[in-house]
Formats: C-alpha cells, structure tokens, sequence
C-alpha cells in the first residue's frame, strides 16, 4: 500500500470516530474544527485519485479506481454544502464508504483499462461522474430524511437527530440534489449521444437504457413533487428507484465491459 492511500485510509479512520464521539456528546461547537481537519483528509484524497487514476498513457478509468473518485466527489460536494447546512452526521455512512473504495482502489487489479480517450469523451465522462455523486448523495439524503421523519412522528430523539438540520431544509435540499443531478444526467445522455458513434460497437446500449430510464424517473419525480406535492416516504420511494437504475447503468455496464467482454 503506498504511504498516500494509507495516510488518506487512516485519516477517514480518525475523522469518523472523532465524528462519532463528538456528535453522541453532541458538541456542536466542534464542527468547525473538524470541517477544517476535514479539508486536509480531502487533499490527501485528491492526491490519492491522482496517484490512482493518472497513467502514462491517459487516465485509468476501470471500475474500482473510479469509485475512489467518485467517493472523493461526493465528500467534497459534501464539504462544501456543510458550510451553511447541518449534514455532518452523513459522514458517519460516506467515511466507511470511502475507506472501502481506497482499498477496492489499491489492491484490486482493472481487468481492462479505459485509457486514450479523446476529450469530448473525457467531459462526458466527468459530467457523469459529477451527476452520480449528486444522485448518490440525494439517495443517502433521502433515507436520513425518511428517518428523520419516522424519529419525528414517534416522538423519538437520540444524537442522530439532534443533529439534524430541520426536517423541511432536509426535504428541501434533497430536492436541490436532485435537481442538480437530473441536468447533469440530461448533459451526460445528451453528450453520450453527441460522441459516442455506435453505442451497439460501444456495447453501451444497456448503460443508455438503464440512465434513461433513471431520468424519466427522476422527472416524474420532480413532477409529482411540483404538481401534486409529494414528499416523504413517496418521494424517498421514487429517489431509490432513480438512483438504482443509476447504480445498474453504471455498474452493471462497468461489470460487463471489463469482467465479462474479455
């Protein structure tokens, strides 16, 4: 393991149970220190997703070295959204979540490596990259959401609670993410259309099918939130379902092209 991956592996380590302890005593007070310890175990992420993903030839982006930067997008949209929202406590999910990635990162071997792509391709694939993390995040927020909810209507309160923001700017920045996440989904089919020649040769065809599919489920949901007011356990429902066929699109086109099409 290079001394990067570690040192990045160690500090998530450090930074979630240093999380965990101060939200249980629940000193909020403490937040700010850990948002700034917060930005160094970013930059050694960001190293680390060089280190990882830049090749001599161009970039390797096989299927475990992308999650170490998808991981990496999603905290850093994360940290940014913190400044002025009580999100801290989903970190307690995306720490664990991110050592996984670094080690899936470091010790499993692409079996195929997307390298010497041109550069329409390259902004195609960062916009998708960018509206994953997005949709992921909605996913995630959405079930803290759910459980804020449920916590709320049973009259329950524990540490996790109490630090959450209020239910209604939790629902409102779900949607934020959504929104966000659907244009940046709307420009990665739109663009896939645009470069990609032969999406049958590409053998990306499911991909496009499942990220369609995704959209249009998204988009009824955005409708149904506008026109008929939806929220909690149906909206959550509709996010889960949008963010699945996102998993499978990209996922499931990743499994196929570098495990099974050898």
């Amino acid at each position: 393991m290079s001394a990067i991956i570690f040192i990045t592996i160690l500090s998530y380590v450090f930074g979630f149970f240093y999380l965990l302890i101060n939200l249980v005593k629940g000193l909020s007070n403490k937040f700010p220190k850990f948002q700034n310890a917060l930005a160094l175990i970013l930059l050694f992420h960001l190293i680390t997703v060089v280190d990882l993903v830049l090749v001599d030839n161009g970039l390797d982006l096989s299927l475990f070295k992308t999650f170490v930067l998808i991981a990496f997008i999603i905290n850093t949209v994360l940290f940014i959204s913190s400044f002025n929202k009580s999100l801290h406590s989903m970190y307690l999910v995306l720490f664990p979540i991110s050592i996984f990635s670094l080690l899936l990162g470091q010790f499993m071997s692409p079996t195929k490596t997307l390298t010497d792509l041109s550069l329409p391709i390259q902004i195609h694939i960062i916009i998708s990259f960018l509206s994953y993390s997005f949709l992921a995040i909605a996913a995630l927020h959405s079930m803290m959401t759910g459980y804020h909810h449920l916590q709320l209507k049973q009259k329950n309160q524990n540490f996790l609670i109490n630090s959450f923001p209020p239910l209604q700017t939790m629902e409102n920045f779900l949607f934020e993410l959504i929104w966000i996440g659907v244009v940046l989904l709307t420009l990665s089919l739109g663009s896939g259309f645009l470069f990609y020649d032969n999406l049958f040769e590409q053998k990306l065809l499911h991909k496009v099918i499942l990220s369609s599919l995704a959209w249009i489920t998204y988009v009824i949901l955005l409708w149904g939130r506008y026109q008929r007011g939806w929220r909690g356990n149906v909206a959550i429902a509709w996010t889960w379902a949008g963010f699945i066929s996102i998993l499978m699109a990209y996922v499931g086109s990743k499994i196929v092209i570098e495990f099974l099409l050898i």
